[in-house]
């Protein structure tokens, strides 16, 4: 496993407005927001509920991106921070759409959202005429200001009529699903390989009745930034973890890293490499109702190819030369 450098306090800050921005939403700007009905400024809160209403299917219909927040200078500190990188191993041509699978999961999917939802590693220089869009959990995109946040760093909804719109509408469009989803997160923890992928073949079905190509790419380093606390099945706190799921859409995991001084145990993800590498796109034809044998054919020769791209550069980024992708 490699060592972990103590990052400074500009990275450690920049890392934590991330996922504290969302909770300062969440429990502080939303419920001002809406005590301002009940104060002579209500006419705010009532245009932008109307305008919510009016807007509702925008997640769904391509989003709203804004090429100013995905260039906040703020992101380039939480990419330094680990640090962060992507790796092209091939061009991505303009004239045709994408469903790029995600792998792996990692509990906060740093590498996924620095590389696709801000331009921090330089996406649109190292991929021009190709726009990304990070798909995640619907129901983001029903809660007021969350979803414009979200929208603005070009991440998308999940559902199929959101990623039918995209591949649809125009080419360039590259659509990142994390296939493992949330159940991928209890398997995120050091020097594992293991990819919640044998049965899940929606997004080969997908891309089959777009002819959009299937683009595979791994992320080295994600499982490495975090210790995970794991509960046996059947115990109490897997139970609540569950629960846990069934309410909110996804797991409560137990997790931790480095403190704020060096050697020390705490919240903040230990500061080890996280390299996306991009592998090349698989050509699929475009059939409108596809079998299940083609889509099991062509699920097979996507785990197939990544499956060589992780062989193929694991020594480079850490891994032993032994280790093996395992599908579940």
């Amino acid at each position: 496993m490699p060592s972990s450098k103590q990052p400074n306090n500009f990275q450690i800050l920049s890392l934590l407005q991330w996922p504290l921005s969302y909770l300062a939403i969440f429990l502080i700007l939303q419920p001002l927001f809406i005590s301002l009905l009940f104060t002579p400024l209500w006419p705010l809160p009532v245009i932008y509920f109307v305008w919510l209403f009016l807007d509702w299917k925008t997640p769904e219909q391509g989003g709203r991106r804004s090429a100013w927040v995905r260039n906040w200078y703020v992101w380039t500190h939480i990419r330094d921070y680990f640090p962060i990188m992507i790796l092209k191993t091939e061009d991505l041509s303009p004239e045709r759409n994408y469903i790029m699978g995600v792998h792996p999961h990692g509990l906060l999917t740093f590498g996924a959202f620095c590389n696709f939802c801000t331009e921090a590693t330089g996406f649109s220089k190292t991929f021009p005429g190709i726009t990304p869009h990070l798909a995640t959990l619907s129901w983001f995109f029903k809660v007021p200001l969350i979803r414009d946040y979200l929208m603005a760093k070009g991440v998308c909804s999940v559902s199929q009529p959101a990623i039918n719109y995209l591949l649809s509408h125009g080419t360039g469009n590259l659509v990142g699903i994390v296939v493992g989803g949330v159940g991928e997160a209890l398997q995120s923890v050091p020097n594992t390989t293991t990819l919640i992928l044998q049965k899940r073949k929606g997004f080969v079905r997908t891309a089959l009745q777009h002819g959009a190509h299937l683009v595979p790419t791994f992320t080295f380093g994600e499982t490495e930034v975090f210790d995970q606390v794991l509960f046996q099945e059947g115990s109490r706190m897997y139970k609540c973890q569950n629960f846990f799921r069934r309410i909110f859409g996804f797991y409560f995991c137990v997790f931790y890293g480095q403190g704020f001084y060096q050697g020390s145990i705490g919240p903040l993800p230990y500061s080890r490499p996280i390299v996306t590498v991009v592998g090349e796109p698989l050509p699929l034809p475009q059939i409108e109702k596809p079998s299940q044998e083609m889509v099991d054919k062509y699920h097979t020769l996507y785990m197939d190819a990544l499956s060589k791209l992780f062989n193929k550069h694991k020594t480079q980024y850490g891994c032993s030369d032994s280790q093996k992708l395992l599908f579940l």
